[in-house]
């Protein structure tokens, strides 16, 4: 939560629709926590763009020219001081957005939310979580992993389990369950009701994860609970 006496978060948009960045920035613009520094109309314009201003937060169209979102994600990413990535889609580009998290976006946005939820999603990505309820996540990845190419899929299957066993060695039982119960979408309050513990107890278990599977956010916990096949792909 931001003071008075904090900086605003300084924000870069990124959008191929001129008048949808001009509504984003009356409304970000409006807010005392927050600054647009800049805004690009395609994907290669955000990357130069983003590297010049250095922002907190980027708000990250996916269909764009020259390049797109998820490629755009993936550069800004991989640089040194990344600012965290929100991905603007639509329900039709749900996979778009799938893959713009595995390249390192924190969180996924409609691009018809309201202001209330927007500003919520910037603020709560700046803060270092992810940008969207874990039931959202958890729709998204069970209608798109179970459409992997067969032979691919197979193959992915047979290489996870080699690696599942390695992959998760560091995490006790406990934090295995509480890591399954993230992947299956829930909050920490059903967690805790799940698991019979205190909610305290179970944010403690998630940093215990994140911190042991080098895991960015509670995003990528939800990908690898899919990816050692915690969660099932039935």
């Amino acid at each position: 939560m931001s003071t008075p006496t904090d900086p605003p978060v300084r924000l870069f948009l990124v959008d191929d629709q001129e008048l949808v960045r001009a509504g984003f920035r009356m409304v970000l613009d409006a807010q005392p926590d927050m600054t647009v520094v800049g805004e690009a109309g395609d994907g290669l314009a955000g990357v130069d763009g983003v590297a010049a201003t250095r922002p907190d937060v980027v708000l990250m169209d996916i269909r764009m020219p020259r390049l797109d979102g998820v490629e755009a994600t993936r550069r800004i990413r991989t640089s040194a001081d990344a600012p965290r990535v929100l991905v603007l889609t639509t329900f039709d580009l749900d996979d778009y957005a799938f893959a713009a998290l595995r390249a390192g976006a924190s969180g996924f946005l409609l691009k018809d939310a309201g202001p209330a939820e927007l500003l919520a999603a910037i603020r709560s990505v700046h803060a270092g979580d992810a940008a969207m309820a874990p039931s959202t996540t958890r729709r998204m990845l069970e209608r798109f992993v179970p459409h992997l190419p067969d032979a691919e899929l197979e193959r992915a299957q047979a290489a996870e389990r080699r690696a599942v066993a390695a992959r998760l060695a560091p995490l006790t039982v406990r934090e295995r369950e509480v890591l399954e119960a993230v992947g299956r979408g829930l909050t920490n309050g059903e967690i805790a009701a799940e698991l019979f513990l205190a909610e305290a107890t179970v944010k403690t278990h998630i940093g215990r994860v994140l911190f042991k599977l080098d895991l960015r956010d509670r995003v990528q916990m939800v990908i690898t609970a899919y990816e050692t096949g915690l969660v099932g792909r039935d």
